[in-house]
């Protein structure tokens, strides 16, 4: 487990799954030349991409910050027992991640805040959690913060075709109706402030409602960019996509901007999925983006 401290706000990974997506690189993003991989594959295995260079790997992860005396979580992972018929790879897991989060110094009962970047599969599993035959928050003291145009666009009564099809079947009712049910959610538009050190804004293109989390105080700024980055490849050549990507222009515009603005107050770029240090230092030149660095996390060793 790695932690890091940025200004007044400490920043824990805990993790719920690393290892293979089954999806292979020119599948997952499909206008990067196949000859990028061959080049980039020295140095994207193991943390992104396999040795052979012929899947994804990804870190499913959340980010625990702790903030004036709160405890948010950034994104909630896959979740434990979700029947997932067309995400096999995400369908009935039963990993670690409460008692990894336990490890971490927080249970269920301490979360203050939840927020899920996006409502897609991968982001808001651990929401709930299954109690008997029923679907329950799993973080029951929380208010959890949703971009409302994410939730109607992903709430079936509003009959939207999304582009991942039936790869989010389920996870609306399991993971995002029973905790609005419950009075638990807060959903937002355009920008919302959580507290002095912490910002949401409405960061379109992934999804309708793809948000992203900026730490923007003092010397020490960081951006939690959600899917807008799956890989390191996409700092080098933003301008390519995931296959997931709602509104692909949208989607480039959106990470061209956060990149530039992470590269130039020198802030630390978190994507959702990347393993490794999971964080990345972006430098500019003109209109091109590099990677400087990547975070300096040090272990975690605190117990309760």
């Amino acid at each position: 487990m790695d932690r890091i401290e940025l200004g007044n706000v400490t920043v824990t990974r805990v993790r719920e799954y690393f290892g293979p997506v089954d999806i292979a690189p020119e599948t997952f993003f499909p206008d990067v030349p196949k000859e990028v991989w061959d080049k980039s594959s020295p140095w994207l295995a193991p943390h992104f991409l396999d040795s052979g260079a012929t899947t994804v790997n990804s870190a499913i992860q959340t980010w625990l910050l702790r903030s004036e005396g709160r405890n948010i979580l950034v994104d909630t992972g896959v979740g434990n027992h979700k029947e997932r018929p067309y995400s096999p790879v995400w369908s009935h897991l039963d990993t670690g991640f409460l008692a990894n989060l336990s490890r971490a110094g927080v249970e269920p009962e301490d979360v203050d805040l939840v927020i899920n970047t996006h409502l897609h599969v991968d982001h808001v599993g651990w929401n709930t959690r299954l109690d008997g035959r029923n679907w329950i928050p799993t973080f029951p003291n929380a208010t959890y913060l949703m971009p409302k145009d994410d939730f109607d666009f992903w709430n079936p009564e509003n009959g939207h075709t999304p582009l991942l099809g039936r790869g989010n079947q389920n996870v609306f009712e399991d993971s995002v109706a029973p905790v609005h049910r419950a009075g638990r959610t807060l959903l937002w538009e355009g920008s919302h402030r959580i507290d002095a050190n912490l910002r949401l804004d409405a960061a379109p293109g992934h999804t309708p409602g793809s948000s992203v989390l900026t730490l923007d105080r003092g010397p020490d700024r960081a951006v939690f960019v959600g899917d807008l980055l799956h890989s390191p490849v996409q700092i080098l050549a933003p301008d390519h996509n995931s296959c997931f990507c709602e509104d692909p222009a949208a989607a480039r515009a959106t990470r061209r901007r956060l990149l530039g603005w992470a590269a130039d107050h020198n802030a630390l770029v978190f994507p959702a999925h990347l393993g490794g240090h999971g964080a990345a230092e972006v430098t500019r030149d003109a209109d091109k983006f590099a990677i400087k660095g990547w975070a300096p996390f040090t272990p975690y060793t605190e117990q309760r």
